[in-house]
């Protein structure tokens, strides 16, 4: 018989152990007790299930953990910024193990089409005007996900150059200061603005945006960031936006680069 292998949403004992101190305790009403509540890791299971194939929450397979039964626990997770904690987590794990280039990082974005609107959404300029949201992505040498933040499909990408610096977890797992800042940062065309390059050296960072009207000699790392928003958007969940409450597809987004690093760690070689 053939080897099986895991399903990707599956969750391993080993990532659970990190995961399960972080979901949060919600006490159940002796009034209404109502159904037993969900194991978390069957709850995780089926989120991370949506993710992978954007599946309606309606429509739940014969999966354990997916489904309607899994929305309540996901609010909850939301609300506790659980996906948020897990991605510092596996950071700070990959530069335990020597796996995060943090002198270097780059910036991009993408477009998506947002079914029903809501807030951070904007006409989109690549959509015939229609709704749509951006996914902004900062990632290190290697394209690995160090912050993302979702904005309306019509925001400049150089208004989010230092909200997304800003958005650098403290990255831990060595003794010492944790990394908040790289050295130098990335950026194409977009971001060719020379008040925004005297921001970035206010927080002791070397900008290297690319001129209008030069050649584009910073490709170097553009293919970095465009390959990192490749592997995000292969999540289906986030090709494109169902979600109304823009909180609730950021989550998926951290969560996509949460799943991210933790390939990173899987693949490296020991």
């Amino acid at each position: 018989m053939g080897k099986t292998t895991a399903r990707r949403w599956e969750i391993d004992h080993g990532l659970w152990a990190r995961i399960e101190p972080l979901q949060p305790v919600v006490p159940r009403n002796p009034r209404r007790p109502g159904r037993k509540r969900l194991d978390g890791r069957k709850v995780l299971c089926g989120i991370l299930f949506v993710l992978y194939t954007g599946i309606r929450w309606e429509f739940p397979p014969q999966e354990p953990g997916s489904g309607m039964i899994c929305w309540r626990p996901r609010r909850e997770w939301n609300e506790a910024g659980v996906r948020q904690y897990l991605h510092e987590l596996l950071l700070s794990e990959l530069r335990a193990a020597d796996l995060l280039h943090f002198s270097r990082a780059a910036l991009d974005s993408s477009h998506i089409r947002a079914m029903k609107g809501g807030p951070a959404t904007g006409p989109s300029p690549v959509g015939r005007g229609k709704a749509g949201s951006k996914h902004h992505l900062l990632v290190e040498a290697h394209g690995i996900p160090l912050a993302a933040i979702t904005t309306g499909g019509n925001r400049s990408d150089v208004t989010l150059l230092i909200p997304l610096i800003q958005a650098v977890p403290p990255i831990r797992g060595k003794l010492g200061q944790p990394l908040r800042r790289p050295k130098h940062v990335y950026a194409d065309r977009g971001c060719d603005h020379e008040v925004y390059r005297d921001k970035v050296r206010r927080f002791q960072i070397t900008p290297h945006l690319a001129r209008r009207g030069h050649r584009a000699r910073l490709r170097v790392y553009g293919w970095v960031v465009e390959g990192a928003i490749a592997l995000l958007h292969r999540f289906r969940r986030l090709r494109i936006r169902g979600e109304i409450r823009d909180d609730i597809h950021h989550a998926f987004v951290t969560l996509g680069c949460a799943v991210i690093c933790r390939r990173r760690l899987r693949t490296a070689p020991c």
